[in-house]
């Protein structure tokens, strides 16, 4: 089979596509099929090193540059799969119905509409996020990566929503427990030996709840066993209310902003910490409770979809709401761990990588087999 697979722009920087648009890429050619990865050029957006002035240009390098090039390359495969619903308008685009794209999240659609009152999007991502849901409803067929993400889907297409299957992801990256904290990655999460630590993986957004990590730790170093606790937060920088938050509260010595947090170095994190703290609000699918479990890690996590479904068993639920009672959930978690740690690897045999591969495959193959024979039809 002859599969062409459309990845995302590289000037914007999405570090888990470009490891998902490279897995499916090796997992394809794997069994012996022809694959070919496609990107929006990055010709414009290169013209300025002004951050905003290089994303108004991308757009062109995206939106105009590229379709010229996807109408014409789309048409020489058996298979077209876009790996991102956020370019869900190349759709319209592909005249071959072997096509299929893969749903991470629908979450800054749903903040678009208003669904989140803590969430505020300007005109133009207003406007861009129409754009994306209007080309959703182009997919025949879509891969969600969550129950939840399915329902999402389901919910804001309506009768025009594709033909869903719910196939979770695999671990994108090489984590297992074990790993000792080595000394450079001590100095990067501000770790001195022997000392004790929850640590937290996320990004700015919103639904990440950052600042609720902050509220939860502020609680739990109350606790009397747990005073001379630290707190490491892999990510970006600290938004202004962090730092406010972490002045304020007396927590300046006891919380490190890690930057510069590659795979490797998370992967000794994750295996020395006493648990992974994730109260998000929202998810797609919600990786770090799965590199967590796969390094041995115990994790205390949010009690609602995806969270509950990614983790299964093997996890200790809190409400981020209510930072008091999650942070006593942390002293279970880690009273618990050697339990959460067997219970966490059990689980991450639903997510096995062959597992998931074949999944992949039968729906590539059923897709181009009603295709086949729409196209063999006497109708025809």
């Amino acid at each position: 089979m002859r599969v062409l697979l459309i990845a995302n722009f590289e000037p914007d920087a999405q570090k888990s596509m470009r490891l998902y648009a490279e897995w499916v890429k090796k997992m394809l050619e794997s069994r012996g099929h022809v694959v070919t990865v496609i990107r929006p050029p990055a010709f414009f957006a290169r013209l300025s090193s002004h951050t905003s002035v290089r994303k108004n240009l991308g757009y062109i390098d995206k939106f105009v540059l590229f379709p010229l090039r996807l109408v014409k390359v789309a048409k020489h495969y058996d298979l077209v799969h876009v790996l991102d619903h956020s370019n869900s308008m190349y759709l319209r685009l592909i005249s071959s119905p072997h096509k299929l794209i893969t749903c991470h999240d629908l979450l800054a659609i749903r903040a678009a509409r208003g669904d989140f009152p803590q969430a505020s999007t300007g005109w133009s991502g207003r406007l861009l996020q129409r754009w994306i849901l209007s080309g959703l409803r182009f997919a025949e067929h879509a891969i969600c990566v969550s129950e939840k993400t399915a329902r999402d889907l389901q919910d804001l297409t309506g009768q025009d929503c594709p033909e869903i299957v719910v196939i979770h992801h695999t671990l994108n990256c090489d984590y297992k427990s074990g790993a000792s904290l080595s000394d450079g990655v001590m100095a990067l999460a501000g770790l001195k030996a022997g000392e004790q630590y929850l640590i937290h993986v996320g990004g700015n957004s919103w639904y990440k709840n950052r600042i609720g990590v902050l509220r939860i730790f502020a609680h739990f170093v109350k606790l009397p066993e747990y005073t001379n606790y630290r707190l490491v937060m892999v990510g970006l920088n600290w938004t202004s209310k962090m730092r406010t938050f972490v002045r304020e509260n007396g927590l300046s010595g006891r919380v490190t902003e890690a930057l510069g947090i590659g795979p490797s170095a998370l992967k000794e994190l994750y295996c020395n910490a006493s648990a992974l703290i994730f109260p998000s609000l929202e998810e797609g699918f919600g990786w770090p409770v799965l590199e967590a479990q796969a390094c041995g890690c115990p994790v205390v996590t949010t009690g609602r979809p995806p969270m509950t479904e990614v983790a299964g068993e093997a996890a200790v639920f809190i409400d981020p709401h209510e930072p008091d009672r999650a942070a006593e959930a942390i002293t279970i978690a880690i009273r618990r761990g050697e339990a959460l740690r067997a219970a966490g690897f059990r689980n991450l045999e639903r997510f096995n990588e062959a597992k998931v591969a074949a999944r992949y495959m039968d729906l590539y193959e059923t897709i181009a087999a009603e295709c086949w024979s729409s196209s063999s039809s006497p109708a025809n």
